[in-house]
């Protein structure tokens, strides 16, 4: 239950925004929050999972690209 607080503050964020924002506009910001959402997902993912580390990578992999 740590992380209720959050909800609370989320939710109040979410009336509030509501009361000062119409319809299409909070669709609009939801739409927008979501991608946002999204993004971040994936450059976490990119980072954590799909980026190699320097530990992971091969010995025989160059380090730079060049071909001199």
């Amino acid at each position: 239950m740590n992380n209720c607080s959050n909800l609370f503050y989320l939710s109040s964020i979410a009336c509030k925004l509501s009361e000062c924002l119409s319809e299409k506009e909070l669709t609009r910001l939801s739409a927008d929050l979501v991608v946002l959402s999204d993004m971040l997902a994936n450059i976490l993912t990119h980072q954590d999972v799909i980026a190699p580390s320097p530990e992971t990578v091969p010995s025989c992999m160059p380090d730079s690209q060049s071909d001199n």
